[in-house]
């Protein structure tokens, strides 16, 4: 904005010297001309008309000169025509010579002389020997045409003069203008330069989460003022954000804090019901068989929610910021336990693994990175057909461990990937289906999130039909190896 305000005020500027410079070189021409049309009537037609006569000596002062260039000035032009035809043309010289010199006229010249018009008024013209000259013609007595002319040089040289200085004036007039103009505008701007300054620190804040502090408000200049208006609304809106936010995090701190509390208070209820559905089943006298199956889906259904009690109890943990364990975890041993569990929890599904030369190596908590794992294969072998091939890799790339898990199911839908690290969040459209067969809630991608993340690492995914694939990466620990990943043990 300050460089097109600049800019602007310096081409108006130029545009007004050059319409001042053009009047003024305009109106000097006019004026200098004008002296020269002045000049032009009062030497009159003396000079062309003696040179009928021819040119006379020096010592000649009667009153019948011929060449008479008495009282004229040097350069004075005199051209005598009969008809169309130019009898005599002479110039009167500079310095003491008192005889005419005369001047050699071309074709084209003595078109232009004889299209002078006999009007008294000046006219100029260009001759081949001479340049350019204002003329002025008059009838003469033996029935010619005289005309007289004076040299435009010298109106020329003061027109090229004043357009030198007009142009060295302007230009300077334009550079310490565009200069002071600068310093102006940035002098002016500086309240908006200062909103500007404010509103980029706060685009750079973290606004997603957690409690914010906004910057200090952006300072007010005059309210009358466009900027001081803009100020001022600027830091209202802040406030505004500023409340919003406050509220929104009192919110989630409540929302953690009932989570926390709630499985917390959930953990011994489900524990008792669980314990004494297994008493009832341990029961040595004859029970129904009905009561014996109510008895086991009570069981599992306790041990399931138990779980999903310990996942939310983990999250709201996660979210509190409680910080995890920070020891040197083998990874590698950790992916081997892992697949070997999955192998044994889906041998209907195809495992395979691709592990670098030498042990990976992260500094975290070994039994949620234990978890992490376990819900990405949980999650390959729960939301694939059976048959699938399951593939983990793990290597290292730019000190950070690399994990992934891909499998060559159906994939995850397109309008359910955003989300799908979310809270409660299902690929699978027949929840009932998996929750039967014993599928959790959709936690286990949010915790894997969670965990990633409380470790400084990342997670993404890239799913299409045929391929889906989890890639975590971590940053690695001091005990790691460079390479190709290689294939391991695989089998179903």
């Amino acid at each position: 904005m300050r460089a097109r305000l600049t800019a602007g005020l310096v081409v108006l500027l130029a545009v007004s010297c050059a319409a001042v410079g053009v009047a003024a070189v305009y109106e000097l021409n006019g004026f200098l001309t004008g002296r020269l049309d002045q000049q032009l009537h009062d030497v009159g037609a003396r000079f062309p008309a003696s040179l009928e006569h021819g040119p006379v000596k020096p010592s000649d002062h009667d009153g019948d000169e011929h060449g008479d260039t008495r009282n004229q000035s040097a350069g004075t032009l005199g051209v005598r025509l009969v008809g169309q035809t130019v009898t005599n043309a002479a110039v009167v010289p500079s310095g003491d010579k008192a005889t005419a010199v005369n001047v050699p006229v071309t074709v084209a010249d003595r078109k232009d002389l004889a299209a002078v018009p006999v009007d008294g008024q000046g006219h100029t013209i260009c001759l081949s020997a001479l340049g350019d000259y204002r003329v002025m013609a008059s009838p003469g007595l033996d029935r010619d045409v005289l005309i007289t002319g004076l040299p435009m040089e010298p109106v020329t040289s003061a027109v090229h003069r004043l357009e030198l200085v007009a142009s060295a004036v302007f230009g300077a007039a334009l550079a310490i203008a565009g200069v002071a103009g600068a310093l102006w505008v940035r002098w002016s701007l500086r309240p908006l330069s200062r909103v500007a300054a404010t509103a980029t620190r706060v685009s750079e804040l973290p606004l997603a989460s957690g409690e914010v502090a906004l910057p200090p408000r952006a300072p007010e200049s005059d309210p009358r003022s466009e900027v001081g208006r803009l100020a001022g609304a600027f830091n209202r809106m802040l406030g505004h954000v500023e409340d919003a936010l406050t509220k929104r995090h009192a919110s989630e701190e409540r929302l953690r804090s009932f989570a926390a509390d709630a499985s917390h208070e959930l953990r011994t209820p489900v524990a008792s019901v669980r314990g004494h559905a297994e008493l009832a089943l341990l029961h040595p006298g004859e029970v129904p068989p009905k009561v014996t199956r109510a008895l086991e889906r009570i069981a599992a259904e306790s041990a399931r929610m138990g779980e999903m009690v310990d996942d939310l109890l983990l999250l709201a943990r996660l979210d509190a910021g409680r910080p995890l364990e920070r020891v040197p975890v083998d990874l590698t041993h950790l992916v081997l336990d892992s697949v070997t569990d999955a192998r044994a929890a889906g041998p209907d599904h195809g495992w395979a693994l691709e592990l670098a030369e030498e042990p990976v190596t992260v500094t975290g908590d070994a039994h949620r990175l234990q978890q992490v794992l376990a819900n990405l294969l949980a999650n390959a072998r729960l939301h694939t057909p059976v048959g699938t091939k399951v593939t983990v890799s793990l290597e290292t790339d730019d000190a950070m461990a690399v994990l992934k898990v891909h499998d060559d199911g159906p994939g995850v839908p397109a309008d359910v990937q955003p989300g799908v690290f979310e809270r409660f969040t299902r690929a699978d459209r027949r929840r009932a289906e998996v929750a039967a067969a014993g599928g959790g809630a959709g936690l286990g991608l949010s915790i894997v999130a969670a965990v990633v993340e409380a470790h400084g690492g990342t997670v993404a995914l890239e799913s299409r039909p045929g391929s889906t694939a989890f890639t975590v990466r971590l940053p690695a620990g001091e005990s790691r190896a460079r390479g190709t990943a290689r294939p391991a043990t695989s089998g179903r």
